[in-house]
Parts: structure tokens; sequence; C-alpha cells
């Protein structure tokens, strides 16, 4: 039997953009059988942010001195994602529980001593992927998993709608930098979309990707990207991301044996074939024929509980045992996508996944060459922290 009232705190570390908006639901009260412990921030104007909004909670600028001082039996972490999995070690190591927002890291690598980490630790390991929260798309792996869908043949994900100006890259000394983020659009925005691809239709065998370095704006890291991708049973996929459309497209098709799936606009449209294109290919007698179909549409009220479905389900995967909606060994999915699309739009040849060990020593040497030369931006004011984030994660 569950202990209702069963509660822990969690120590938050970087309260900027995102941090700022978890810290604010945690602090509301909004995620049950879970409460602010500590905070931690480099910068001491976000601290300061913090005790007015939360009275004397304690706060520390070096996340080792957060962790070691047991105010927290979890942390939360979003930072700069190259210390994404250096601080969920240290907090596993120290025997915490760990949510870490996206990506896991920057490299594979990393991401994999992580999860093999958390598990000789039996600790909870959650990654923030909010979006499988959504009902739209947990609705859409239903029906490809189900095989409703048939054989998948392709899929084309356009999702150009993280639009994002100079100002948002300026907001940040280490924003849109290798040295500081290790990438653009497909380390910091698209992660959730490039998660739900693979969570929906699968891992790919392989990528091969075109990133454009500063195509639309003055940074050093990619701001639009295509990938093509090619599955075990052929099925091809295509996915292109930019932060430089306005308005900007968010729509994602799945064709399949058995019909066509297209999410556009709030609204999942199912056109289901009465028979399986492949049976009718080899049997019809006439060069093309108007099939026979039915057309679902699911258009859910909302678009599910986002960052506050995982947190509560994260709350409730450490004190009750539930299941998490997306566990951190997943994260090693999505990054695994990113990773391939860098180095095969570096080396301009197609990559295979899972990545081998020289592919990885070779991304890493490349990464590192680049991030030798990367510099942090002169930055005098905090970025503009985000209240109405949820806003953000809605399609056109």
């Amino acid at each position: 039997m569950r202990e209702i009232n069963k509660m822990f705190k969690i120590g938050i570390v970087g309260v900027g953009s995102i941090g700022s908006a978890h810290f604010n639901t945690v602090v509301s009260g909004k995620v049950k059988g879970m409460e602010l412990g500590a905070a931690c921030d480099i910068d001491p104007r976000r601290l300061d942010e913090c005790r007015a909004a939360a009275g004397d909670i304690p706060v520390f600028s070096d996340y080792r001195e957060m962790i070691d001082s047991g105010l927290a039996e979890a942390v939360l972490i979003s930072t700069p994602h190259p210390l994404h999995a250096e601080i969920s070690c240290y907090a596993i190591e120290k025997g915490l529980h760990v949510l870490s927002e996206k990506p896991e890291d920057i490299r594979v690598s990393a991401a994999r001593e992580l999860n093999e980490k958390a598990k000789r630790s039996g600790k909870v390991f959650g990654i923030m992927f909010n979006q499988r929260t959504d009902p739209i798309y947990i609705k859409a792996r239903e029906i490809v998993r189900s095989g409703e869908l048939g054989e998948i043949k392709r899929s084309v994900w356009i999702i150009t709608n993280w639009y994002r100006t100079q100002a948002y890259y300026d907001s940040g000394s280490w924003r849109a930098t290798w040295k500081g983020e290790g990438g653009g659009v497909l380390m910091n925005q698209a992660p959730h979309n490039l998660d739900l691809w693979q969570w929906i239709c699968g891992m790919p065998r392989e990528i091969y990707a075109d990133c454009k370095t500063g195509r639309w704006h003055n940074i050093e890291v990619e701001d639009e990207a295509a990938l093509y991708a090619t599955y075990e049973n052929g099925a091809t996929g295509v996915f292109i991301t930019s932060t430089g459309d306005l308005p900007g497209t968010n729509r994602l098709e799945i064709s399949g044996t058995k019909g066509q799936i297209v999410i556009e606009q709030g609204k999942l449209i199912f056109r289901k074939l009465l028979k399986d294109e492949r049976e009718i290919c080899r049997t019809e007698k006439k060069s093309w024929i108007q099939p026979e179909l039915t057309t679902e549409i699911y258009e859910p009220a909302d678009r599910g509980p986002a960052h506050l479905g995982i947190l509560q389900n994260f709350a409730n995967a450490v004190n009750h045992g539930e299941k998490l909606i997306a566990p951190g060994i997943e994260g090693i999915n999505e990054l695994s996508i990113s990773n391939a699309a860098y180095l095969s739009s570096w080396t301009k040849k197609p990559v295979s996944l899972p990545l081998t060990s020289w592919d990885e020593a070779e991304f890493e040497k490349i990464l590192s060459d680049k991030q030798a030369g990367s510099r942090l931006k002169d930055v005098t004011a905090s970025p503009r922290t985000y209240t109405d984030y949820a806003k953000r994660w809605k399609g056109n």
C-alpha cells in the first residue's frame, strides 16, 4: 500500500530559464510528494531570486557542496548540457536519485557511463522528455506499436517552429557555443523531437546529415539541420529542423503499409486502409485505384502535463516505485542520433547506429577540436526566466 503522505526533498542545480520554471513548480507545491530542499547556481543574482521566492531556502554556488550537504535526497539538473552527466554521476555516487534535463550529455560515451552507474546504484534516474506526456504522441506510438499502421515505410518530421532570435543566443555566455553547449538546435531544442521520433518509429540503423553552422544567426553551432535515416526493414526517415524559420512548421507524417498518420496543428489524422497496400499491389488488376479507408481524427483537449507530468512521475517513482515515463537509459537513443548526425555532417559520410567505438572516438576528437577553438561570450545580464514555458511545446 502506498504511503499517501510520503515526501522527499529535491535540490535543483541550475536555476536559469528552464531551471527557474522547475523551481517555481516545486515551490508552489504542484508536485505531490516532492518539496524543495536547496538550490544551486553559479550566478549570485539567481540565488537571490531563489531566496526571494522561497524564503530561507539553502542556496549554493557549487553543486558538490549542495549534494554533500544532505539537504536533498534527489537532484534535478538543468545546467548547460556538457555538465549533465558529470553532475548526475556525482549525485548518484553520493546516493541521490537524479532527474536530468535533456540531453543526457553531449557525448554518448558519457551518457553510457552514467547509466551504468545508475543501474549499479539502484537509484531512480530519469530524463526530462516532457513531450512523452503529450496525448497526441502517445496515441501515435500506440497506433504504430499495435501494428494498426502496418510496417512503416517512411517518416517525415518537419520541426522548424523552434524559432529563436539573436537576442536569445546572446542571453547566455554558454549558449550556441561548442564549449558551453556542445551543439545547436540538435543539442538544445530538437532533442525532444528526436526522442519522440525514435520512441514512436524505432531507432534507425544509419544516419546521413547536413548541419548548417550559423546559417541564420551569428553563432558557432548549427541552427539548421537535415537528417536522412534508414531502418532495418528498409524504411526511410527525414528529420528537418531549424531555429531560423518564422512562423515555421511542426508536421509529422508516418506512412505504413496499412495507412498514414499525420500530426499537425494539434490534431492526429489516421487514414486507415481497409486492406494492406502490399496485398493491393500484388492482387489488384487496375493500374490505379481509389483506396477504401477510414479516417480517424484525434484532437485532445490539452497537450498533456508536460514538465509537471515528468516531475510528478519522478516523485512517484522515488516514493512508490512507479515506472518512469522517460528512464535515463533511453536518453542514449536520442543522443546517439544527434551524435551520429554531427559526425555524418563533419565527415560527409553516413554513420551507422548503434555507434561503434571508432565512431565515438572520432566524434569526440572532432568535438574536442571544436571546443578548443570555441569561445564563451561576454554577457552582462542574467538570461530572462520563463513562467509560461508550457506554451513553447505546442505545435503550430
